[in-house]
């Protein structure tokens, strides 16, 4: 039996209800489509919560297509020059921009990655949600290869069983009530390994971009660490800055 912790049910209830009742002024014409909403500090006021509750809810705003958010220094990744909002997945992101690729599930189960947890300073027999994933163009010429490890929580085994909620792994996460507060991202070029190169179709040694993101809670605990293969004739990186949540 699942034990549900009281602290974050009530985190929850309202990060949901600020999500509501911006919602319902942006639904309403109150805050009109392109206008800036409140700044973080704004809204922590208004409603007397912490920033990281003011951010998950944004974040569900997003999700829901509702708000585009920019907040502080950050970069964006883009395809074919369309940028893609990673807190809401990269599957909606495709979607809402009418790009077509084709996303196949190589790996989702639960289990240790001793690598990465010596990377990360975690105990080696950590647990991780193990999600690895292709996308490609229609002609089925592979562009982009996701390797990410979510740690492990109760909830997330009901991923592993059924699937991903809503085949997003954003989605998933948060139903889980795992959210990212913030994080590092690094951007190089290198060679695709053998492995790499193989699960993508592509030749070893092609040079493609390679972003290693990790995410962490406002308590400072991983969230999700991906590594991204991206292949550079179709993918970009770019900076942006600035706080900017708009509709």
């Amino acid at each position: 039996m699942t034990t549900v912790d009281p602290a974050a049910s009530a985190l929850a209830a309202k990060h949901q209800r600020i999500a509501r009742a911006l919602a319902e002024e942006i639904r309403s014409g109150r805050l009109p489509a392109g206008a800036r909403l409140p700044g973080e500090h704004a809204l922590t006021e208004r409603f007397s919560v912490s920033r990281g509750t003011v951010r998950q809810a944004l974040r569900a705003l997003s999700e829901e297509g509702l708000i585009a958010t920019r907040a502080g220094i950050g970069s964006v990744v883009t395809f074919d020059g369309a940028p893609l909002d990673d807190r809401q997945g990269w599957a909606a992101a495709f979607a809402r921009r009418g790009i077509e690729l084709r996303t196949r599930v190589l790996r989702l189960s639960a289990g240790p990655d001793r690598g990465l947890a010596e990377q990360l300073g975690m105990p080696a027999d950590t647990e991780f949600l193990h999600l690895d994933r292709v996308r490609s163009l229609p002609d089925g010429t592979g562009v982009s290869l996701e390797l990410s490890r979510s740690r492990m929580v109760p909830e997330l085994a009901e991923a592993v069983r059924d699937g991903l909620v809503g085949d997003s792994l954003q989605r998933t996460l948060t139903a889980a009530g795992l959210f990212e507060a913030g994080g590092r991202q690094v951007a190089s070029v290198a060679p695709l390994p053998d492995r790499q190169a193989r699960e993508l179709g592509r030749e070893p040694g092609e040079v493609f971009l390679r972003v290693d993101r990790t995410g962490r809670d406002s308590a400072g605990r991983l969230v999700e660490h991906v590594t991204s293969w991206l292949a550079p004739d179709h993918f970009r990186l770019e900076l942006e800055f600035g706080d900017v949540p708009q509709t």
